[in-house]
């Protein structure tokens, strides 16, 4: 409604924009991802993370605009080489320091005491899952807020013709609660683009008969309740699939190659390089506003983190970086925004070879519109006991995932 409110009478969209949810699963383990440096909070850090520390002098610095109030230094893990250009050289990157789900401002004794609402199900992987996803607090979530973007987008008295065919919200990596709305529908395709039908899109004169028969059985009328929307869903598919397998295909010609930004050929990578070929294709689509989900998992370490994490923050920032520098090179930066999400934060204790499930945790913010080269939010002081650990290491957010 205040969107509709403050739209007034203005015509269609004539600009592009974009949001990228970059959901890491398993719960990364992300006060490794960003750690203090100065020695003081460096030194409670060490004693919380025992053999899970990461090396003082390997850390890559950080430099924010708005210096720690307290004084204290931060720096990246040294996997994180492009995140930290990111930040420091193109300052399109921020920080959102120990966010996750909180259903009202909750202190430890508040907690202890069990006197302030929380969300259900904390440290669970799909009920935080759906916490992100959906912002619904304590509420049962039937929707996502991607999903009731897209809502407000097609719904009844928006003064603003919003007349886009395809999706606003499109999935390289399954189906979520993040899009899906009351009323609107997420298309959801694979990695490199939509999954097509075996034997429907030959040019062969079989081909051509089975997807006259084919479409004809969506086309029919069905009296029964059930019979109608499963043929729109399938009609729907088809369209989709088509229209975006078609513009895929022009902006991969050789010829039409809209950026040579190199990616990863990681399963992160190919899908942010897929969701650059959507955007560099938006012309053709015609589509104005488009909210994308990729992932990738691996994340949720309990084992074998020494080992692990290296690789899975490298992936993360090669993917990310490459993403931006395509945008860049297409000249839409400014209308992009990709950020991270992942099931929680994990303890500052060690299992001896990980560890478990937390709460609040460090969240990354790219694109040409952000402010970055800052953190946002308050990030806690990682000692055992502490004022922010409920227990064995795990902090409450100081932010609102909302």
């Amino acid at each position: 409604a205040a969107f509709a409110a403050t739209s007034g009478t203005q015509a269609a969209f004539d600009d592009y924009k974009a949001l990228v949810c970059v959901f890491l699963f398993g719960g990364n383990d992300s006060f490794n991802m960003v750690v203090p440096r100065s020695d003081l909070e460096y030194n409670e850090y060490a004693a919380a993370r025992q053999n899970l520390a990461i090396a003082q002098s390997s850390l890559l610095p950080l430099n924010p605009l708005v210096p720690d109030p307290a004084g204290a230094l931060y720096g990246l893990h040294p996997s994180l080489a492009e995140i930290a250009a990111l930040f420091e050289q193109d300052m399109s990157c921020a920080i959102v320091a120990n966010v996750g789900p909180l259903i009202e401002p909750t202190t430890k004794a508040q907690f202890q005491a069990q006197s302030v609402r929380l969300p259900p199900q904390l440290f669970s992987h799909n009920d935080q899952q759906d916490q992100w996803h959906a912002l619904k607090g304590q509420a049962m979530a039937r929707s996502g807020w991607g999903g009731r973007i897209a809502d407000v987008f097609a719904g009844p008295g928006l003064p603003l013709p919003f007349d886009q065919s395809l999706a606003v919200n499109l999935s390289l990596s399954g189906q979520s609660l993040f899009q899906t709305g009351a009323t609107s529908v997420p298309y959801t395709m694979g990695p490199t683009g939509p999954v097509q039908l075996f034997g429907l899109d030959g040019t062969d004169p079989l081909s051509l008969a089975r997807r006259t028969a084919f479409d004809a059985v969506p086309g029919a009328n069905y009296p029964p309740i059930h019979g109608r929307p499963y043929a729109r869903v399938q009609q729907r598919s088809r369209q989709s699939a088509g229209l975006i397998g078609n513009a895929l295909a022009s902006v991969r010609s050789p010829n039409a190659a809209p950026f040579t930004t190199p990616f990863p050929a990681s399963p992160l990578g190919t899908q942010l390089r897929t969701v650059a070929e959507l955007i560099a294709a938006r012309d053709p689509l015609q589509v104005s506003r488009q909210i994308f989900f990729v992932a990738t998992g691996g994340f949720d370490t309990h084992d074998a983190q020494v080992a692990d994490q290296p690789g899975l923050l490298a992936n993360v920032s090669q993917s990310l970086a490459a993403f931006y520098r395509a945008t860049v090179e297409m000249g839409i930066a400014a209308g992009v925004t990709a950020f991270t999400q992942s099931d929680f934060g994990r303890t500052l204790t060690s299992n001896g070879d990980g560890t478990d499930h937390a709460w609040g945790g460090n969240q990354l913010v790219i694109g040409g519109a952000v402010a970055g080269r800052r953190i946002y939010g308050r990030y806690p002081l990682l000692s055992i006991d502490g004022p922010e650990d409920v227990g064995g290491g795990r902090m409450i957010p100081a932010v609102s995932c909302d």
